[in-house]
């Protein structure tokens, strides 16, 4: 029985050979070479002050609402906002800022739900703990818009996410919430940021953030979901 594996062995090795003789490979070039990274300036002190605080990992506990059983689809989204502007009235800036006439509009929901500025919610696991996060979106004037991203725990609400921005799009992408951003500065431009959970500080931050070229089509507008109307139930989505 050796002797035919030996015949095939030779037969296969004859046709390796040919091969070769017939389809060699040829060079590609030569290969440059790489290049490491290279530190500038390496005797710069270390900073002494931190940054400027823009607030990306501020969160805050939404008063006086409970949540059944940790599930944020008991929630109403116009409440939870209602909850946090009475909360702190009068405050235009950072992570809880509200334009006046914003905040007005917010109050009068259930009275003028047509005007409400408070956008359907969306709901995602972008924490990873199994559960489903409430995302909310709010009209505000200038073409802003507000993303706020909220957590259910120990049976209430606690805000992982509030930023505020000339919104184009945002977009569910696996566990992370990707906005698009009008760039004021540089015409023909947006802004790319992913927003990630953080586990360390407890909140969704800008984990990558990019200039993107683009090129607007004519009349384009952003690309927003409208006002629900109160005591219309809110479509449930959970993104792609």
């Amino acid at each position: 029985m050796e002797k035919p594996r030996r015949v095939f062995v030779a037969v296969c090795g004859l046709l390796l050979v040919a091969g070769c003789g017939e389809g060699a490979l040829e060079s590609a070039g030569a290969t440059p070479a790489a290049v490491g990274p290279v530190r500038l300036w390496p005797d710069l002190p270390p900073a002494t002050d931190p940054p400027f605080d823009y607030g990306e990992s501020d969160t805050s506990r939404v008063p006086g609402l409970r949540v059944s059983g940790d599930d944020v689809r008991s929630v109403d989204a116009v409440a939870v906002v209602r909850a946090e502007v009475r909360a702190r009235p009068g405050v235009y800036s950072g992570p809880d800022g509200m334009y006046e006439e914003t905040a007005r509009a917010i109050a009068a929901c259930g009275s003028a739900p047509a005007g409400c500025p408070v956008m359907r919610p969306y709901y995602r696991d972008l924490t990873g703990n199994g559960r489903d996060e409430l995302i909310v979106g709010i009209r505000m004037p200038e073409q802003q818009v507000g993303i706020r991203v909220y957590l259910a725990e120990n049976g209430g609400l606690t805000r992982i996410m509030s930023t505020v921005d000339q919104v184009v799009s945002v977009d569910l992408a696996g566990r992370d919430l990707i906005m698009r951003v009008a760039s004021a500065g540089i015409p023909g431009y947006e802004y790319r940021t992913a927003w990630s959970w953080d586990e360390q500080q407890h909140s969704m931050l800008p984990t990558r953030d990019e200039i993107v070229r683009v090129r607007p089509s004519a009349g384009a507008v952003p690309r927003l979901v409208g006002p629900t109307p109160t005591g219309v139930p809110s479509p449930v989505e959970t993104g792609p």
